[in-house]
């Protein structure tokens, strides 16, 4: 397998013939059971290199009664090596900061600190190893590559440059890559329409941002004067949230630039992130299975489900030895399935991509409901304005489900029947992609703010619901 070793060494001059598919075609396209079988020796290996030099590992498989020297096969793995929660690492780093006793290296190796927000408590924080950010570069050179970016592109980085993990990642793989790399950022006043100038000007090839983002640009764009198909984007490639692999989200965006929108991206403390991506051939996401060995498991027994069948992703690093995560569980929610890909490549895939964290689904009157669910109905809505937002009651024996939708300009023109026709529409829509009824209430254009990252439209609040509840009544009266 190309240059597939531990600790890894990639040679930074390599690049692929530009009209070859793949970066590294034996890794990519060779029969699964021969990767699973080089991936088991990998596991050898980092479970050996992490009981050696992280007492975090070393005391946790003494716990579970697990010893690298017992691994025999994948099955032993998953059975025998137990599961790391983010809590578990926050109460690493608490006991021995900042990096945690999970940390593989040296201080003085620490080439790059990022980390969590630590809004909600405790920041967890990222140290990661000058040589494991080369290659989180090479890596993500590579999947860029799959996604037909090729040197001398340029990609547009519309995201957050401080300690969110998306864009110093695509930065890296942008610079290996040999591509041209327009860092813009995002989140200041006033950013959105500068982008669109500098997208109208500069023509790049791809951008990279959060679905959200690209929606909002969309809207700020045209506005301001600009055609978004006039940019001339050919990819478009998103993370940090749900969206890219959401049909009416997706279409949307491919509609607004008329580019390839292709979905990626797992979890920050998995950089190299892009682990899970589509490519320019296979929409959803694969799993880059030797890049990080990926389990889609049982949410409970982090067993893992057979193809064809929902859990939460399981995640290992094969090649990171500063804080290397063995068994992290996501706590996101996904499908997988095995079959042939459209690209050639042999990986299982997340076809739907990643619905959505598990903690953000929320049951009404016994169905689970997931925010990207209604997402999708809305994007499909004729007359919808670009945004929305999820009121969920808690009150009372039953819970209860109401939907503020926007409508578009051109709906709002049409006066109440057209606003009636949009909420009935969205009704019936929810209905049957939920199993469950709603009320609607249509809003006016520009009701709700966008946002420069990661949309937040659920809201879990009994009196904003009785507020909103008691407008409908009095409406319908």
């Amino acid at each position: 397998m190309e240059q597939w070793t531990f600790p890894p060494a990639y040679d930074p001059d390599t690049l692929p013939d530009p009209n070859s598919r793949y970066w590294f075609p034996v890794r990519e396209t060779m029969p699964a059971a021969d990767r699973e079988r080089a991936i088991l020796g990998r596991l050898k290996e980092v479970t050996r290199y992490a009981w050696d030099h992280a007492p975090f590992y070393r005391r946790k498989w003494e716990e579970a009664g697990f010893h690298p020297d017992q691994l025999r096969s994948l099955e032993d793995f998953e059975s025998r090596v137990p599961v790391v929660t983010k809590k578990d690492l926050r109460d690493a780093q608490t006991r021995v900061p900042p990096f945690g006793d999970y940390v593989c290296v040296p201080g003085r190796e620490i080439f790059h600190i990022h980390g969590t927000s630590g809004t909600t408590g405790r920041p967890t924080a990222f140290g990661i190893g000058r040589r494991d950010w080369d290659t989180i570069a090479n890596n993500h050179a590579r999947i860029l590559w799959s996604m037909g970016i090729r040197p001398g592109d340029t990609v547009f980085i519309a995201a957050i440059f401080s300690l969110y993990m998306g864009s110093w990642g695509t930065l890296a793989g942008t610079e290996r890559l040999r591509a041209r790399s327009f860092p813009f950022g995002a989140g200041a006043p006033g950013m959105t329409a500068r982008a669109a100038m500098w997208l109208d000007s500069m023509k790049p090839t791809a951008f990279y941002g959060t679905p959200s983002f690209a929606l909002h640009l969309a809207e700020v764009a045209a506005a301001e004067g600009y055609d978004p198909r006039a940019f001339g984007l050919k990819t478009m490639f998103f993370s940090g949230e749900p969206g890219a692999s959401v049909p009416g989200v997706r279409d949307r965006i491919a509609a607004a630039y008329g580019a390839r929108v292709i979905d990626c991206g797992s979890m920050a403390e998995m950089t190299p992130f892009m682990n899970v991506s589509g490519t320019a051939e296979t929409d959803g996401m694969l799993c880059w299975q030797d890049v990080i060995y990926t389990e889609v498991c049982d949410p409970t027994t982090f067993h893992r489900v057979p193809y064809g069948q929902r859990g939460t992703p399981v995640y290992t690093h094969l090649e990171r030895t500063s804080q290397p995560m063995i068994r992290l569980v996501s706590g996101d929610l996904t499908l997988w399935e095995d079959g042939p890909n459209p690209c050639g490549r042999t990986y299982p895939r997340l076809p739907q991509g990643i619905f959505g964290r598990i903690d953000d689904m929320f049951t009404i009157r016994g169905e689970n409901v997931y925010p990207s669910e209604v997402d999708a109905v809305m994007n499909k809505l004729d007359g919808y304005g670009g945004e929305h937002r999820i009121v969920i009651s808690r009150d009372g024996a039953m819970d209860e489900l109401l939907i503020r939708i926007e409508a578009s300009t051109g709906r709002a023109a049409g006066g109440p029947a057209s606003l009636g026709r949009l909420g009935d529409d969205a009704a019936r829509s929810l209905q049957k992609m939920l199993g469950l009824r709603a009320k609607v209430e249509v809003v006016a254009p520009g009701t709700f703010p966008r946002t420069d990252f990661k949309a937040r439209r659920v809201v879990d609040d009994r009196d904003v619901f009785r507020e909103l509840n008691a407008r409908l009544s009095d409406a319908s009266r």
